[in-house]
């Protein structure tokens, strides 16, 4: 299985060159389905990953630390996509600095360090398709950053491609017969290892 703290890095990639040549389109458009406009997504997305790296790091019992990541409002697309990069880094690096036993809070379950980078990686493929559709593009979340992260946070998530299985498993499409999901969740509590 790849190291989810370097799918992290690998994910951000992937969005770096899928949206920096979009970069000088407005991005006040809605964010595919959901409620946030393109900016905003990725503005929170910034947020999710700092906010993981500062769980894994401090591992705090309950709650999230009392800090976000604010993006300013006078940043341009390319700038703000920089930032979502350098979270992303930071995330994989707290990741990495960290043993495996440590733990933190998350409300889907307390979780270890590869968890939150396993959640980092959903953030940025999802978030990235929720910006892709907005903008216009044809894009979907690479299978080899999908299938560890299922593995790891979807155990029960059916068999199928991992990009449309990812995709089905987070309310953002249907699934050959299975309807598209109103609610969803991950399991980011820790589990056993298999013998």
């Amino acid at each position: 299985m790849a190291v989810l703290s370097d799918l992290v890095q690998r994910a951000g990639l992937e969005m770096q060159a899928v949206l920096l040549p979009a970069a000088d389109l407005g991005w006040e458009v809605r964010a595919g389905d959901l409620d946030w406009t393109c900016l905003a997504t990725a503005a929170h997305l910034a947020d999710d990953l700092f906010s993981y790296a500062s769980q894994v790091i401090a591992q705090p019992e309950v709650g999230y630390l009392p800090i976000e990541a604010v993006i300013e409002p006078s940043a341009g697309n390319a700038e703000i996509l920089r930032a979502v990069q350098m979270c992303g880094r930071l995330l994989a690096l707290a990741v990495d600095s960290m043993p495996a036993e440590a733990r933190a809070w998350h409300p889907y379950g307390t979780s270890d360090p590869e968890g939150f980078a396993a959640m980092g990686v959903v953030e940025v493929l999802v978030h990235c398709y929720d910006t892709t559709r907005g903008l216009g593009l044809d894009w979907a979340p690479p299978a080899e950053c999908c299938s560890p992260v299922l593995e790891r946070l979807f155990p029960d998530a059916p068999q199928g491609d991992p990009s449309e299985v990812l995709l089905h498993v987070t309310g953002r499409a249907a699934l050959a017969d299975r309807p598209r999901l109103t609610q969803w969740a991950w399991d980011s509590s820790v589990r056993a290892p298999s013998t």
